[in-house]
C-alpha cells in the first residue's frame, strides 16, 4: 500500500484530521510566530475533515478520498 492509499483510507482521513489539531495546538501554545503553524494546521484539518486528500492528483488519483 503506497502513502496515497493510505492517506486516503479512513485511517489515513483520522490521521489528517488529528495532524491538523496538533500542528493547531502547537501553534497556540507556542505563541509568536508559531501562530504560523497553526494557520498550515488548517489544511490538513480541513482536508480530512472534507474527505479530500490534497497530495492525490499530483499521482493521478482522484481529489476525493476512496476513489481511484
Amino acid at each position: 500500500m503506497n502513502i496515497i492509499d493510505w492517506l486516503g483510507s479512513s485511517t489515513g482521513r483520522v490521521a489528517r484530521v488529528v495532524a491538523g489539531i496538533v500542528l493547531i495546538i502547537i501553534g497556540f501554545v507556542g505563541g509568536g510566530g508559531w501562530i504560523t503553524l497553526s494557520i498550515i494546521g488548517v489544511i490538513p484539518l480541513v482536508a480530512g475533515m472534507a474527505n479530500v486528500c490534497l497530495l492525490a492528483p499530483l499521482f493521478g488519483r482522484s481529489l476525493k478520498s476512496g476513489h481511484h
